[in-house]
């Protein structure tokens, strides 16, 4: 453990320095503010919504819990996936693994290291955001003291078992696969990702929650609620371990709590063994391994690019190229494909007709949550492929600083290059669901330019910020999403999305209730509606440009110093 210590001791002296400086004090700060924002705001509707549930005579025990189940099912897969990505670039792809591997120390020391990054950089987010849910859990239910210490003895295994998982995929799927096709591995690994994610969100089949009547009688409701997961699922464990300690009984929560923390060491020793035998082969295979390089010329990318000039067009077949030969990318967008097909289903799914609001009205209100939903999506999608997209450029960015193109037309070029796919998929979102809900065309239209004029605002804050804040030293892109400008475009994209929505909200819902009420529009509510319409495109051409200017100021004064 000694050696173990010192391997990881690197990292911690790199967390305490950078603490230190006096703009890491800011940073800390800042960070600390919003991360107490982020759990107020989760603590008050967690607690709006189990208080409702609570009172809820007959189901709202079984309601609460069966929604405890459901958090720990979805808290699980996020780790599971979280820890594959992390786990093969901290293992195999990591820039400083030759010269750990050169130190005489034992294979199985250096990858127990290394899984306690991986453990750590995979579930320290998930986490943070998921403790102040099972607060209000035990604030709710009053529970004893036991019950608080109770969260961390079950989250903690229920980390280990998910990064232990994850990290026995990874070694075994890189021993099997061919050495020149080690990033293939991503692929292969998002495929089964996008599967998993899949059936466990159809087994929990939430829409049946609010459909009684698709049981035959209230018996079988009540009995499809309260029914548990499977047993074999570590996700159960921990629910079984907290739902016992917040009714009090501690024996029966330790127990399930032991065989979390049982599997956790098995797991720990399981893949300790396995590493002993496959670990140091498979990073051997990984360093031989090559990429076959696209040899065949795409005439249609070239007749497109025609019409620009030389560096321009160059630049933009190298982004292309680039996109297509990091294979890392595709596992993502094998993800986002699943997601979207999620998304797109629940609306199918939701029973309009049970509610007690007019159909009509509903469909409409929700096609307008819709479009803020979609907006969020997009900038999700942003955070992960464009905000990244300038440090990746890494240390080949000096080719970028001397080739015949400003950094102005850098960044645009970027910009571009992102917005058309980000624009269709959006557009797809919105039109999509809006099929489904059968809004009305002047619901259809105004979600869908809406939605228009806001990609390249969020496009470009993904641009923008990502070249004031680059980490051209970021060993994969998930490191540069969850830095501070990645959490600075995130507060800001949320921040121009919430504009937009709550000044297109008012005028939205007095048109809808006028429809309703046949009544006719007054002049005064014809200028608000002008004024807010027009406000909130003045605000998308401010977010497109803007940022964009932003980020050339930075990156420029980086360039100069």
């Amino acid at each position: 453990m000694n050696n173990v210590l010192l391997l990881i001791k690197p990292r911690l002296l790199s967390f305490r320095n950078a603490g230190l400086s006096e703009k890491g004090k800011k940073k800390l700060a800042f960070l600390m503010v919003i991360g107490a924002l982020f759990w107020a705001a989760i603590i008050i509707v967690s607690y709006r919504v189990l208080s409702y549930f609570r009172n809820a005579e007959g189901v709202g025990d079984i309601l609460a819990y069966k929604l405890l189940s459901m958090i720990l099912i979805t808290f699980f897969s996020l780790l599971v996936f979280s820890s594959i990505l992390t786990s093969l670039s901290k293992l195999y792809l990591s820039k400083d693994l030759a010269l750990v591997h050169s130190l005489p120390v034992q294979r199985s020391t250096v990858f127990l290291a290394r899984w306690i990054e991986c453990t750590v950089d995979s579930s320290w987010m998930v986490l943070t955001y998921a403790i102040p849910v099972f607060i209000v859990y035990g604030k709710v239910y009053h529970a004893n003291a036991f019950y608080y210490l109770n969260i961390f003895l079950t989250l903690f295994p229920l980390c280990i078992i998910a990064s232990g998982l994850s990290v026995l995929a990874v070694l075994l799927t890189v021993v099997i696969l061919p050495a020149t096709r080690i990033r293939s591995i991503f692929v292969f690994l998002g495929l089964i990702i996008m599967i998993m994610l899949y059936i466990t969100f159809r087994m929990a089949r939430p829409e049946r929650l609010v459909n009684p009547e698709a049981f035959t009688s209230a018996m079988i409701y009540l009995k499809n609620l309260s029914t548990p997961s499977s047993p074999f699922l570590p996700s159960t464990w921990c629910f079984d371990s907290l739902k016992h300690a917040l009714t009090g009984n501690i024996g029966t929560a330790l127990f399930h709590a032991a065989i979390s923390w049982s599997f956790a060491l098995f797991i720990i020793f399981f893949n300790l063994t396995v590493a002993q035998a496959y670990y140091f082969k498979g990073y051997s295979k990984s360093q031989g391994a090559t990429s076959k390089p696209i040899k065949k010329r795409i005439a249609l990318l070239d007749t497109v690019l025609k019409p620009f000039p030389g560096p321009s067009k160059a630049f933009i077949k190298k982004e292309i190229k680039t996109f297509l030969r990091d294979q890392t990318q595709w596992s993502q967008i094998f993800l986002i494909l699943a997601l979207v097909v999620i998304y797109v289903y629940n609306y199918s799914v939701l029973p309009l007709e049970k509610s007690p609001i007019q159909t009509v009205l509903l469909q409409n209100i929700l096609s307008f949550l819709n479009m803020a939903l979609a907006a969020f999506v997009l900038t999700s999608i942003t955070a992960r492929f464009t905000f990244p997209s300038i440090s990746a450029e890494g240390s080949a960015f000096w080719i970028v600083k001397t080739s015949p193109i400003s950094i102005k037309n850098f960044l645009w070029i970027k910009f571009f290059i992102y917005l058309v796919p980000l624009l269709i998929l959006s557009e797809i979102l919105i039109v999509a669901t809006n099929i489904i809900l059968q809004v009305d065309p002047l619901m259809m239209w105004l979600s869908s330019i809406t939605l228009f004029f806001m990609t390249p605002g969020v496009v470009s804050l993904g641009i923008g910020f990502g070249a004031a804040y680059p980490d051209f030293g970021a060993e994969n892109h998930v490191q540069a999403v969850t830095s501070f400008g990645g959490l600075l475009f995130m507060i800001v994209s949320a921040a121009f999305i919430g504009a937009v929505i709550i000044l297109e909200a008012g005028p939205v819902y007095t048109v809808l209730m006028s429809r309703m009420h046949n009544t006719e529009l007054r002049m005064v509510q014809s200028i608000w509606f002008s004024i807010s319409f027009l406000t909130a495109f003045a605000i998308c051409v401010a977010a497109l440009f803007i940022p964009m200017k932003f980020g050339e100021k930075k990156l420029r004064q980086m360039q100069e110093n």
